[in-house]
């Protein structure tokens, strides 16, 4: 039985060291939601695999919130995801290029003064 959870938990992270390279390269964000929500399920069956291991069943409710957590964060995000064009990668970049700066050291000058 040994074998066959050390077997689970090397494909489990072989599974999710795939899944986080998708994670951090996935070229759009629909990728990184699948891939998050992948990583979250992948976790789950970590520490069903961890439970079995250690017969510890006060593990159950962990469990179930990851499950349900990975549910409602993949569902609202998936709600209000804006499709990525480059219409609206250029929206993002602009919106970026307004958002106020950090406030300068108080001996900074700034080139408007003097003018």
């Amino acid at each position: 039985m040994t074998v066959v959870l050390v077997a689970s938990g090397v494909m489990l992270l072989a599974a999710a060291v795939i899944t986080a390279y998708r994670l951090l390269a996935g070229p759009n964000s629909l990728d990184r939601l699948v891939a998050v929500d992948t990583l979250i399920a992948l976790t789950v069956c970590g520490v069903m695999v961890w439970a079995v291991y250690s017969r510890d069943t006060t593990l159950v409710p962990s469990i179930v919130a990851l499950s349900v957590v990975g549910f409602v964060g993949s569902v609202s995000v998936a709600r209000f995801r804006v499709a990525d064009t480059p219409e609206t990668r250029r929206a993002a970049a602009a919106a970026a290029a307004r958002t106020p700066h950090p406030p300068r050291e108080s001996g900074a000058r700034d080139r408007r003064e003097n003018s």
